[in-house]
Order: C-alpha cells, then sequence, then structure tokens
C-alpha cells in the first residue's frame, strides 16, 4: 500500500464560535482518488479550505508528505504542490482563458509553461477554441474544465477539487469525471474531491468518508460505500 501524501488527525475548525469541523481524522494516499461525500452544509468546503489554510484549523494537525502544514500560509502550501480547484470556480472572469493559465503556472514561475499548457488543451479541447477569450463570457462547464485547468498548471503532487459538477449538465459532468479519472490513471495524480454527487464520486473514489455536520461518519473504498443501505437512501435515491 503507498505512503499517506496527506494526513489529517483531530482537526477542528471554527467560524468565530461556530465549529464547524469535528474531530476530523483522514488519509489520502499517493496516486489515488480520495473523495468526501455528504449533504450541503456538512462541513466538506471547509475541510478543503482548511488543508488550504484559510480558515487555519484551531486544534489538529494536517501533514502533507510528512510535513507539517497545518500553521503555514496558503502560499507555502501551494509551493508544497498543492493546487486548488475551488467551489464556485473563482476564475478571473476579465481575464482571457490563457491569462488564466498562465496565473495557474505563476507558482512554478512559468517554467513548463508551454508544455503544460498544450496538456490541458488536450484535456480540454474546448479550452484551446475559447483560448482568446474572456473566461467570464466562457459557459459554466467551461469555466469548471478552467479552473481545474489552472490549478493543474502548478503541476501539483496533490488536487483538491471541491464540487466539480455542481450546477453542470449531466454530459459536461461526465466529461470533468473522466478527466479526472484520466489525470489520475495517466499521471498519477492524486486527488482529494468533495462532491455532492455521490454516485459520480463513489464510483471514481479508491477510498471514501461520508461529512456529516462536521464529522467524519463512515470510511470505506468507494465501492463499499456505494453498497451500504445507508449511503443509498441518504445521497443515492432519487437517481443519480
Amino acid at each position: 500500500m503507498s505512503e499517506a501524501l496527506l494526513t489529517g488527525r483531530g482537526v477542528e475548525t471554527f467560524y468565530g464560535k461556530i465549529q464547524a469541523l469535528r474531530g476530523i481524522d483522514f488519509d489520502v494516499r499517493k496516486g489515488e482518488i480520495a473523495t468526501l461525500i455528504g449533504s450541503n452544509g456538512a462541513g466538506k468546503s471547509t475541510l478543503m479550505m482548511t488543508i488550504f489554510g484559510t480558515p487555519r484549523a484551531r486544534s489538529g494537525t494536517i501533514t502533507f508528505e510528512g510535513k507539517d502544514i497545518t500553521k503555514l500560509p496558503s502560499h507555502q502550501i501551494a509551493r508544497l504542490g498543492i493546487a486548488q480547484s475551488p467551489e464556485g470556480r473563482r476564475i478571473f472572469p476579465r481575464m482571457t482563458v490563457l491569462e488564466n493559465l498562465q496565473m495557474g503556472a505563476t507558482v512554478n514561475d512559468m517554467a513548463f509553461f508551454e508544455e503544460d499548457v498544450a496538456k490541458i488543451y488536450k484535456l480540454f479541447p474546448i479550452l484551446e477554441k475559447r483560448h482568446t477569450q474572456r473566461a467570464g463570457t466562457l459557459s459554466g462547464g467551461e469555466q469548471q474544465m478552467l479552473a481545474i485547468g489552472r490549478a493543474l498548471m502548478a503541476r501539483p503532487k496533490l488536487l483538491l477539487l471541491d464540487e466539480p459538477s455542481l450546477g453542470l449538465a449531466p454530459i459536461i459532468v461526465r466529461s470533468i469525471f473522466s478527466a479526472i479519472k484520466e489525470l489520475n490513471e495517466k499521471e498519477g495524480l492524486t486527488v482529494f474531491l468533495v462532491e455532492q454527487n455521490a454516485f459520480h464520486a463513489l464510483k471514481l473514489a479508491h477510498r471514501a468518508y461520508v461529512m456529516v455536520n462536521g464529522k467524519i461518519t463512515m470510511t470505506g473504498t468507494g465501492k463499499e460505500l456505494l453498497a451500504r443501505p445507508e449511503v443509498r437512501a441518504a445521497y443515492l435515491e432519487g437517481g443519480h
């Protein structure tokens, strides 16, 4: 079994006096896709943001490649090889597609820009067609592809993906999930995925966690959780 790339132990996060994460333990192993599912407001996005340093964990530890990153600022965490595609995409709407990708490459001082941008265009061909277009004028699906592409331009060892399918048409969702699978299988990219679309996420995941009210309540392989009746009842009934 490969070693843990990212580990959290006893992670607690607060917004003011409100506790959002309640003693979270998790592992993401090198080369795997781990997923975190749960209903809206369970704390999934808070965990992603806490890993990336905003907000900071008030207690517990987060380690990456054996190094404690709990108190590091976000820009230092990025330089260690973690990239984030946040919920709501947060692309730069007035910049072109190409300029957004350049922003992602600044972590590496643009050292591999030409090679990496060619890879992104191969993964998401529509972005090449739109490369001179302002990002704010793209469709929702294209913006999501751009957000993932921008994160990949940093050449991360770990990609944090927060709700990549949110608000997108099923055909676009399938293409985004197939791109994630391809990156993992062909490039060996480690992915930690937060997703409300439990069916797609669990099908893709090697390891899966269920979060309820800021706590991890279940863990197992993606297949194991897909088969559990309580997971099916809570997250999968009424279609995929």
